[in-house]
């Protein structure tokens, strides 16, 4: 009854028209950034957390996630039409989708990844209701060493997700966590990293820094790396499966549901596995592999339901722990404490409508989305040709005019350009950028309970072994990270985890 009445409080609150129509506003932005190629939705809700000032706690999220849904489904449109995906989670879906277009199949192929995506995001949010609030009362239990093992095991976990070389990953969550140390100490108020620069005193912006590590570095790569594109505009029919369509998506949509449930909740890139995760378990199982490259509609329906659960399952840690499962719930949880709410597991109970009104407001996203998508596919292709030299700068002035208004200060521009050009300078060095933001995010809830735990414990190291819960996530941790480092699982990861240009 507790989770009926739950539900019902969420729908009371994802319904209210204004609410209503802030979502529909996410999943319109949403999907627009999934079909254009080097914005992403980190980059746009980073961009937007200035906007969230004015709204309404429920209101601001509601629309941020579903930015981050709406992408996904984006993503496949312009992976399917024109082989080239708006998402990096959409980049296996290029592989038979795009095929399928090329033999007239276009419409089954983007109704199929509708369709399972609208499955996956409905069954997901059912597992989000089912499991999240459980998760959020056991967490109440946790004390400052099981916080800060909980959090290095997120860390070591993002880091065996993340893109390229491990080292690198390793020095992005370090660096981050320097970021995150800057201005007064915690407890004695001392300045830390300041290098007497008086507005550095109460900390780095955070929208400032997710701006520009995410945002306006990846328009300056994307303007650098601007080619030519040939935008396929060209009307598309047939949007509806066969019978035998529907049969050989049932299965792939049914198991891609599954594995992105669960591998959605993993820190890093838990969605981006998903979708790879599902595409080599339905070549792998199928009677007809040789058919996988050349146009299988199992490649299309299975990876895209895959991607769009992990998506909806990676609110889990963020909603009920305070721990970001990707760079996204980073900034949602940057969104929350915008807010003046405190991520963690006392949202469940302090915030109800908040935390409720969230997941109800998915399961209307998802209808959203799918009513946006296949009718809509003309439009979304027709704005690929707006020249990149002409869309980027205006969303480069929208993103500093919005810096600006959150605290009328200047000096959070040139932190903005200083951190876009970091991150410029990062991306070109090969370092993925999501570790470090994970990092600045997790740093100062990382550092107050490693004190706590140790003012608690008086100085004993141990506290961290010998207190059960702590125990098992260190040991957790350290499994990860020995399995990662073992020659054969870092060539795998290096296939999977191929950075999309």
């Amino acid at each position: 009854m507790d989770l009926i009445s739950n539900l019902s409080l969420g729908l009371s609150i994802a319904l209210q028209p204004h609410n209503l129509a802030f979502c529909f506003v996410g999943c319109l932005l949403g999907t627009l950034v999934g079909v254009l190629p080097g914005i992403g939705p980190t980059a746009t809700i980073a961009m937007l957390l200035p906007i969230t000032l004015g709204l309404d706690p429920s209101t601001s999220l509601i629309m941020l996630a579903g930015i981050y849904y709406g992408a996904q489904y984006g993503g496949s449109t312009t992976a399917i039409l024109i082989n080239l995906p708006g998402e990096s989670s959409s980049a296996v879906t290029a592989i038979d989708g795009y095929q399928m277009a090329k033999r007239g199949r276009a419409g089954i192929a983007l109704a199929a990844a509708a369709l399972g995506s609208f499955f996956a995001g409905t069954v997901a949010t059912v597992v989000l209701a089912l499991f999240a609030p459980p998760l959020a009362k056991a967490a109440l239990k946790f004390g400052s060493p099981e916080y800060f093992s909980l959090m290095v095991l997120g860390l070591v976990c993002a880091i065996a997700l993340a893109h390229g070389s491990i080292l690198k990953a390793t020095a992005m969550i370090i660096v981050g966590l320097l970021f995150g140390l800057v201005g007064a100490d915690l407890y004695s108020g001392a300045q830390r990293f300041t290098f007497g620069i008086p507005e550095l005193s109460d900390e780095l912006n955070f929208v400032s820094v997710a701006v520009g590590v995410f945002g306006i570095a990846e328009i300056l790569r994307n303007l650098q790396n601007e080619t030519d594109r040939d935008v396929m505009v060209k009307k598309v029919t047939g949007l509806w499966p066969t019978r035998e369509d529907f049969r050989r998506m049932a299965g792939p949509v049914v198991r891609g549901t599954a594995l992105g449930s669960i591998l959605g909740v993993l820190p890093g890139g838990g969605a981006i596995l998903a979708a790879f995760a599902s595409y080599t378990v339905e070549k792998r199982i199928s009677r007809r592999p040789q058919e996988f490259g050349k146009g299988a509609i199992e490649g299309v329906a299975g990876p895209e339901s895959a991607n769009n659960a992990g998506a909806q399952t990676s609110f889990i840690p963020m909603l009920t722990l305070g721990i970001p499962a990707n760079p996204v719930m980073a900034l949602m949880i940057g969104a929350m404490i915008i807010q003046g709410i405190v991520p963690g597991p006392n949202v469940v109970n302090q915030n109800p409508e908040l935390f409720w009104g969230i997941i109800a407001s998915m399961w209307a996203g998802n209808l959203m989305l799918v009513l946006l998508n296949l009718p809509l596919i003309g439009l979304w292709v027709r704005l690929l040709t707006i020249p990149y030299y002409l869309l980027f700068p205006a969303i480069m002035a929208f993103a500093a005019i919005g810096i600006y208004s959150i605290n009328s200060n200047p000096y959070d521009l040139y932190t903005l350009t200083l951190f876009g050009a970091l991150g410029y300078a990062l991306v070109r060095f090969g370092c993925e950028p999501a570790p470090l933001l994970l990092g600045f995010v997790l740093g100062p809830m990382l550092e107050e309970h490693l004190r706590r735990a140790m003012i608690i414990s008086r100085g004993d190291p141990t506290v961290f072994l010998t207190r059960p819960i702590s125990a098992v996530l260190l040991v957790i941790a350290a499994i990860v990270l020995a399995v990662v480092l073992m020659p054969s699982v870092r060539r795998k990861r290096e296939e999977v985890f191929v950075e999309e240009d």
